[in-house]
């Protein structure tokens, strides 16, 4: 019997809604698991087939430690997302080498520390982030008539020494909402709808993940080739998931972010979709 070990956090146990269903289905494959902090010294990852990562939510705010114990883990064991691809994906300068490819995705503006925060583009609505971040942390839209708050916010991430992500606002997401499509070993299952997160005047989360409104959605065959052409980019092919997360433009669907290290699948949406996850990972331990 396969045994693998599911790579969460102790602050997201309680939030990863995917974990009774992934559960469930591992029961049901018969796949032993367990389900650990990452961070836990105690664990001896080696003693298991592979190591899945799931809600490591909090790795954004140690993200060095975070990719030294994902060499360890390589180093004894399977790591699913692989290494490569996890450091790849964890800052966000991907979407930048993802543009230059061709893929459409959002304009993407950054801001390096040492450089002056008010070197931010002139933009009628803007978003800024931290290029190592997840969930909306410490994001926050803008007017260009807020550009003062703004470059506030880019100053006090560039002091942590944090890159900053300064793209337009799409007004489309606020009627229309962001689609996430989810591909498992190349596959696609399924997609969602997540109304918009990002509202006026609201500022920056502190907390893991900000709140979703998610439902079902069937992807347009739009959506669908742009997906597909942004995984065709990818420096690593062949992972077991990806999400692609789109956001509507007069241009087309444009990618916001791509998802490969540890994405919620939004498997309670698809009652099937937990099964075929779990196919697709017996499948690579086999």
């Amino acid at each position: 019997m396969p045994r693998i070990a599911i790579a969460s956090a102790i602050a997201a146990l309680s939030l990863d809604e995917d974990l009774p269903a992934l559960h469930a289905a591992l029961d049901a494959a018969g796949i032993h698991h367990e389900t650990l902090s990452w961070d836990d010294p105690t664990v001896s990852w080696q003693r298991f087939d592979a190591v899945l990562l799931r809600s490591t939510w909090d790795y954004t705010q140690r993200l060095a430690e975070f990719l030294a114990w994902c060499e360890q883990v390589s180093a004894c064991t399977r790591l699913i997302n692989p290494l490569q691809i996890v450091r790849w994906n964890t800052d966000k300068h991907y979407l930048g080498e993802l543009a230059k490819k061709g893929v459409p995705v959002i304009d993407s503006f950054y801001v390096e520390p040492g450089q002056a925060a008010d070197r931010l583009p002139d933009l009628p609505e803007f978003v800024v982030k931290p290029t190592v971040g997840a969930g909306s942390r410490d994001t926050q839209r803008y007017v260009r008539e807020e550009r003062a708050a703004a470059i506030a916010h880019v100053q006090r991430l560039l002091d942590e020494q944090r890159a900053v992500l300064v793209q337009p606002y799409l007004s489309a997401v606020d009627t229309q909402g962001e689609t996430a499509l989810l591909f498992f070993a190349g596959k696609f299952s399924h997609a969602i709808r997540k109304g918009p997160l990002l509202k006026r005047g609201e500022g920056p989360t502190r907390a893991l993940f900000a709140p979703e409104h998610i439902s079902a959605r069937e992807p347009s065959a739009q959506e669908m080739a742009t997906a597909r052409k942004v995984l065709a980019a990818l420096p690593v092919q062949n992972l077991l998931y990806a999400r692609v997360d789109l956001l509507p433009s007069a241009q087309g669907p444009q990618l916001l972010e791509l998802e490969l290290t540890e994405p919620s699948l939004f498997f309670p949406t698809h009652p099937a979709a937990a099964d075929r996850f779990v196919a697709a990972l017996k499948d690579r331990l086999s």
